[in-house]
């Protein structure tokens, strides 16, 4: 289900361009839909997403164009493509809107995906092969792939208000404007609290054991970069480097030779302590505002010995929303948290995941767009 998983919120974006309401709860409900589906038959996946994303009859016709050239291997599609077997004929052109939200080159359909099934590639090994392990070839396919990751956080509620049509807080100075207007009528006004993503910002550690993991995760941060804001990335090893302006740069490999050239301590030590006290000194208070959420990718491997980890890990877990820790070392069924550094971190987190494979990385991503849990202390 991780693959599948994985293209419908993918599908959710597309369909969040062209204008139909995609959100994360939306997202959730069709996977959850789709678990006692045959996924197997096209009609039953269509009518399944069609109830969920669809609201009104208007966007029934865009929703089905959408389904229709989404779900199809990239070489079959094209603007006037008929439909796919089972859904009925296309008797019109896409409109501009659906051309616009895939792309000049259809970007958002699936990578070779000539079946639902089939997720993002024909080879289930590819998504479960570690990083570590891959040859050059594979290396340039899980590339390809993260490039179409998306990460779904839930909206927070900001202190500010904005106008809102069911009943909450009264807005008194829009009743007095509208007093005004019209002559003496008293109308009543409401207000609700305006929703935003909360920052996402990422400590990533580049030291030797977490190099081969780092360079194919920078990937996927600069994937997570370009599609939303108030993204802030740091790299660590003897050093913090903030490298947020760098991942900006639209084309991935220009933007992965600037980062290269900005950090002075790749494949290095690890010192994770003071790289922590760094962030918690100088950028805390500018980044993790409004709850941001964390993402700590390490193998809790320190060259001090955890000395003072403890600690700043407390600061930082205090300072955000959510603290996640990504560990590579997860891989192994037998992992135990023998390290200093590791049992020093490992209080202070909300979540402890894999970072590994293509699966984790999904896996990962189905977890941020869950509400969030606090671990038990």
């Amino acid at each position: 289900m991780n693959a599948l998983a994985a293209n419908v919120m993918h599908f959710a974006r597309v369909l969040r361009r062209v204008g139909l309401p995609a959100g994360p709860d939306k997202v959730t409900v069709a996977l959850e839909a789709l678990q006692v589906l045959n996924v197997g038959r096209r009609r039953d996946v269509f009518h399944a997403l069609q109830a969920v994303f669809v609201e009104r009859h208007a966007q029934s016709e865009l929703f089905r164009l959408a389904f229709d050239r989404f779900w199809r291997a990239p070489e079959d599609v094209a603007p006037n493509t008929p439909s796919a077997p089972g859904l009925g004929e296309a008797t019109t052109q896409h409109p501009r809107r659906i051309d616009e939200a895939f792309g000049a080159r259809g970007a958002d359909a699936p990578t070779n995906l000539p079946d639902v099934i089939a997720g993002w590639s024909a080879a289930e090994s590819l998504r479960a092969k570690d990083f570590e392990s891959m040859n050059a070839t594979e290396i340039a396919d899980a590339r390809r792939l993260i490039a179409t990751l998306r990460l779904p956080i839930h909206e927070v509620a900001t202190r500010r208000f904005r106008s809102g049509a069911t009943r909450g807080r009264v807005d008194v100075r829009a009743m007095f404007k509208s007093m005004v207007r019209g002559g003496g009528v008293v109308e009543l006004k409401y207000k609700q609290r305006a929703m935003r993503r909360p920052p996402l910002v990422v400590l990533c550690d580049i030291s030797g054991s977490m190099a081969p993991y780092a360079r194919m995760l920078l990937h996927f941060l600069h994937a997570v970069t370009n599609d939303r804001d108030r993204v802030h990335v740091f790299l660590f090893g003897t050093r913090l480097t903030n490298v947020t302006r760098e991942l900006a740069h639209r084309d991935p490999d220009e933007a992965i030779a600037r980062v290269t050239a900005s950090v002075k301590d790749w494949s290095g030590g690890t010192r994770i302590g003071d790289a922590l006290a760094t962030f918690n000194r100088l950028w805390s208070r500018r980044v993790l505002a409004q709850g941001a959420v964390t993402l700590l990718i390490s193998d809790g491997l320190d060259r001090d010995g955890g000395e003072g980890l403890g600690t700043e890990m407390e600061r930082l877990h205090r300072s955000c929303r959510r603290l996640i820790w990504l560990n590579p070392l997860l891989r192994y069924a037998a992992f135990e948290p023998k390290s200093a550094g590791i049992r020093a971190m490992l209080p202070h987190v909300d979540d402890f995941r894999p970072v590994h494979n293509l699966d984790s990385l999904v896996d990962l991503i189905a977890a941020l767009s869950m509400p969030v849990r606090r671990m038990a202390a």
